[in-house]
């Protein structure tokens, strides 16, 4: 029984130690905002939650965009399903280039382990101009900074992001 315990207290350390790395390795945190846009200190998009709890535009409209194109293969919430992988644990470890090149051009993976098919969205507006907002949803996801279901408070989108939007969807 003590034993048991042992190896339950290292499973749990373990386990904690991994999540520390995951954030680490990550690096979601915001170093500096644009127009309503987070950076990290390498210029990529993250997310960011205020002191009230309250996420920003693109993790909340990451969100809404993630549940209307991407959840039907990939699970609610980023979290996969038996169809396609949890898209929350990609976002953190695919570089955020390769995670662009693979929404835009797809990819395959067939061979002897694995048959997976993710088609292209180069082409589909409503992934391409929304890329960034679902990305930075996945990630603060896969750190768990957002809960599972619709984020309860968002900041209000900048004129600049509803500009971007319009000029995207022409």
């Amino acid at each position: 029984m003590r034993n048991y315990a042992l190896l339950l207290g290292t499973a749990a350390l373990m386990s904690i130690g991994q999540a520390a790395l995951a954030q680490d390795v990550a690096n979601t945190d915001a170093a500096y905002s644009e127009d309503g846009r987070y950076y990290n200190d390498e210029d990529i998009p993250t997310f960011n939650i205020n002191d009230e709890g309250a996420v920003d535009w693109l993790t909340y409209s990451g969100f809404r965009r993630y549940h209307s194109e991407c959840h039907v293969c990939h699970g609610p919430e980023g979290e996969g399903s038996s169809y396609a992988p949890a898209l929350k644990n990609s976002a953190l470890e695919m570089d955020y280039y390769d995670f662009v090149d693979v929404v835009v051009n797809g990819r395959q993976r067939i061979n002897a382990a694995e048959n997976s098919v993710m088609p292209s969205f180069g082409d589909n507006p409503n992934v391409m101009c929304y890329l960034d907002d679902i990305y930075v949803y996945l990630r603060a996801r896969g750190v768990e900074a957002v809960p599972r279901g619709r984020p309860g408070a968002k900041e209000a989108k900048s004129d600049v992001i509803r500009e971007d939007e319009n000029a995207c969807l022409g």
